[in-house]
């Protein structure tokens, strides 16, 4: 991790996330390499003296202090002096938008308001790496989005390195610098979410960040390709050999026409589900080769009503094709990546 980075290690559950997270906080003992902060080793030095913070799901709030005194806890053993624990604890409320709640005990703050509480008592220590196991996850979905926007700009103001443990894929592509995407306990690709996103490493990071239609195809030549009885175009075509392959391709790029469009990249399909999302609707198509296909559409009111059972084609974009090297059926192993704090 570079400094000053929101850096983000994403996967479902049982990856090593939090392993991860705790290896680096110095609650798990590594039985192999090091663990560099600053480029110095700390794999040796306990929890309290590596100057990293943890903020976890569940904040850990001491319930018979005010929220001053929480804050300005982990300061009192560290010798400060009066006025300047004063000014720093202020700092750091002022940072969370909570200083009109310093008083206030946790029991009487909202679920947010207690993340904030949590976030001034890490901050207020000034790490270099502030680390953050699903803080989110205990609040509701309206107050995560929020709080999604509000965490990316209090962590670009304090310019401090964190690093966020999530399953959320939305939440690690809205706030990530950069993110890791684990698997069985190993770094499968590290990139910006748009490079993640637009270009997974393999079938793994395209199937787990968002959605993604996966498709077995024949590839004829270089960026030539069939399914069934029909010819594609790939503009992105990273198998060099031919034989069967995997295509990916987002929802949203997956254009929905009427049946009987004309042109290249159009393959004939029946519309088996579709399901309201607000701005957006999620359309269920199997393609006339039997292969299952999503498209996500705005709904801008420029796209004709779809029900069950209506005929459609579908355009597949050449740039939005993306065909990922090695053979169908398997699924390339990355080599592992060093994740290092500074």
């Amino acid at each position: 991790m570079a400094s000053g980075e929101f850096f983000s290690l994403l996967g479902p559950s049982g990856c090593g996330k939090t392993t991860t997270l705790r290896l680096i906080a110095g609650f798990e003992q590594p039985t192999s390499g090091q663990i560099l902060l600053d480029g110095v080793d700390v794999s040796d030095v306990p929890p309290h003296r590596r100057n990293v913070n943890t903020v976890f799901q569940s904040y850990a709030l001491f319930p018979f202090l005010s929220v001053f005194d929480n804050v300005a806890f982990g300061l009192k053993h560290r010798s400060v002096g009066k006025a300047e624990l004063s000014q720093r604890v202020n700092r750091a409320l002022d940072l969370v938008a909570m200083t009109s709640f310093a008083k206030r005990r946790p029991g009487q703050l909202s679920g947010g308001q207690q993340q904030r509480v949590a976030l001034a008592r890490a901050l207020v220590l000034n790490p270099a790496v502030l680390l953050l196991d699903e803080p989110l996850g205990a609040l509701d979905a309206k107050l995560r989005r929020s709080l999604k926007v509000e965490l990316k700009t209090l962590q670009e103001r304090v310019g401090i390195t964190f690093l966020y443990v999530t399953h959320d894929q939305e939440e690690a592509l809205t706030m990530s610098d950069r993110l890791a995407v684990m698997n069985s306990g190993k770094i499968v690709q590290i990139g910006t979410p748009r490079q993640v996103y637009e270009e997974p490493a393999d079938t793994y990071v395209a199937d787990f960040l968002g959605a993604a239609n996966l498709m077995e195809v024949e590839v004829v030549t270089a960026g030539a390709l069939r399914i069934g009885d029909f010819a594609l175009t790939s503009g992105r075509c990273e198998a060099t050999e031919a034989g069967r392959a995997h295509a990916v391709i987002r929802p949203e790029r997956v254009l929905i026409e009427e049946h009987g469009s004309a042109g290249d990249n159009r393959v004939p399909a029946m519309v088996e589900r579709v399901v309201f999302l607000g701005s957006s609707t999620q359309v269920m198509l199997r393609l006339a080769t039997g292969v299952a296909l999503q498209a996500l559409m705005q709904n801008d009111g420029s796209h004709p009503d779809l029900s069950q059972g209506t005929p459609v084609h579908c355009y597949l974009p050449p740039d939005a094709l993306r065909v990922l090297a090695g053979a169908a059926g398997e699924v390339p192993v990355a080599e592992e990546e060093p994740l290092v704090a500074s």
